[in-house]
């Protein structure tokens, strides 16, 4: 135990939780911390392809807990990152009349509960939707956020705080060493290195399994999607707003600042398929299917059935998609929760796995990390 490892923590994975969470180790905890990033820049995947949406508690009306969560967390990351929150729209949610989970009042009585603003939408607004499928329209507020601007806030961060960011350089596998630490083979244009750490950090989305599956280690049990969001200009008429149609025959438009553009999300489309990492077989390499599968866009179904609800949506044009893979808790599938993964020790002393579905989650995370701290001494 006399040796001192290189790092006091290996953070495996650039994207927004990986380097905030760095941030933290070295500004607030007064630890060595260094970023291991695949990619050749920060923030590229989930991170970047994502509705860019600052959740205030809405989204979720069958999880009282992940909508509170969202509720303490919304005027968090708004005061903490203004520079790129996006609120130059108005936000809508409709209530489906048909096959919805909820109805317009149970959504009421619980956005209520949960304490975030709404109020009935205005008669202009609600007359944009089809009364035959659409039982209510609420006025609520919610935000975009710009991944650029946000990785940008995030890299100058990380510089401030002096953190080590190691980019093109793949964590292959951890193991335990003799003298107590846990050792990272690391892979790059020079080759394989061997750096050694107090603890090790996996925030890799959906490469979680991939680098337990080459330690050997146990699976954890996840679900990942290939996804889609079409990319689209909108009618004069549905400028500056935000609609999300609630729950059930769910579709969703926001603002994706980067692009100047809207994303368009459907339940039905923006999954193309789906499988399953199990605990008891073989990891998936999620990134190499996705780089080996042929896509081909759903937007077109996505506009014309989400024009049944608001018809000036007939007249938006798709202009590309993004394309990522997604990835979830199996048990989120019941009530559409997103709650966060956060496993400490999963098979080595002191490596932990985390995963949050929202951006928001970051400080749900840190409370976790930071109480961890103060319990043990270690991350």
């Amino acid at each position: 135990m006399g040796h001192t490892p290189d790092y006091d923590v290996v953070v495996v994975g650039g994207g927004f939780f990986g380097c905030s969470l760095a941030i933290h180790f070295k500004e607030e905890l007064g630890l060595r911390p260094v970023v291991l990033e695949r990619e050749a820049d920060l923030l590229q995947r989930a991170s970047y392809v994502n509705q860019a949406r600052v959740h205030n508690g809405y989204h979720y009306p069958r999880s009282l807990l992940t909508a509170l969560r969202c509720r303490v967390n919304f005027p968090r990351f708004v005061r903490d990152y203004p520079e790129c929150v996006v609120s130059d729209f108005k936000k809508y949610y409709g209530i489906g009349r048909l096959f919805s989970k909820v109805t317009a009042e149970q959504f009421r009585r619980f956005i209520m509960r949960v304490g975030s603003p709404i109020e009935p939408a205005a008669p202009d607004i609600a007359g944009l939707f089809n009364p035959d499928l659409v039982e209510e329209v609420f006025a609520v507020t919610e935000y975009a956020f710009d991944p650029v601007i946000l990785k940008d806030i995030t890299r100058a961060r990380l510089d401030a705080a002096g953190v080590e960011v190691r980019f093109e350089t793949e964590a292959v596998k951890g193991e335990g060493t003799a003298e107590g630490h846990l050792a990272v083979t690391t892979l790059d244009a020079g080759g394989e290195r061997r750096i050694t750490a107090t603890s090790v950090q996996n925030c890799t989305y959906a490469g979680l399994n991939r680098l337990l599956s080459r330690s050997g280690l146990p699976n954890i049990y996840l679900k990942h999607e290939l996804t889609e969001m079409a990319l689209v200009k909108m009618p004069p008429e549905l400028e500056g707003l935000s609609v999300t149609m609630m729950c059930g025959p769910f579709f969703s438009f926001m603002p994706f600042p980067p692009l100047g553009l809207y994303t368009l999300s459907h339940v039905r489309y923006t999954p193309h398929c789906e499988w399953y990492d199990h605990t008891n077989g073989a990891a998936s390499d999620p990134y190499a299917y996705f780089d080996a599968v042929e896509k081909r866009s759903f937007g077109a179904h996505m506009i014309r059935d989400a024009s049944r609800y608001i018809p000036a949506l007939a007249g938006c044009s798709q202009v590309d998609s993004l394309w990522e893979v997604k990835t979830v808790l199996p048990r989120s599938e019941v009530d559409d929760s997103r709650p966060v993964l956060y496993v400490t020790d999963w098979g080595l002393p002191n490596l932990t796995c985390l995963m949050g579905g929202k951006i928001d989650n970051i400080y749900d995370i840190i409370g976790f990390e930071t109480e961890r701290y103060q319990k043990t001494g270690v991350v």
